[in-house]
């Protein structure tokens, strides 16, 4: 019983799980990126826009939140 997660049809569900959110994630991110009036990536790292980058951070847990509820339940 203590090797339940390696039945073939669970560990192919978690990776397929993991690989969905994964995806969501990335596509809600470029949303969020077209969405605002400029470019997040040069602004955070090239502009070191320290402001921004905390945003970006919550904006990212808040999305992997969402994502994570919804796979999960």
């Amino acid at each position: 019983m203590a090797l339940e997660w390696l039945r073939p049809g669970a560990f192919i569900g978690s990776i397929v799980f993991a690989l969905v959110g994964v995806l969501v994630f990335w596509l809600s991110f470029i949303v969020i990126d077209k969405l605002t009036p400029y470019n997040l990536w040069e602004e955070i790292v090239e502009k070191q826009n320290m402001a921004l980058g905390m945003v970006v951070a919550a904006m990212s847990l808040g999305i992997s939140i969402i994502v994570a509820a919804a796979i999960h339940g």
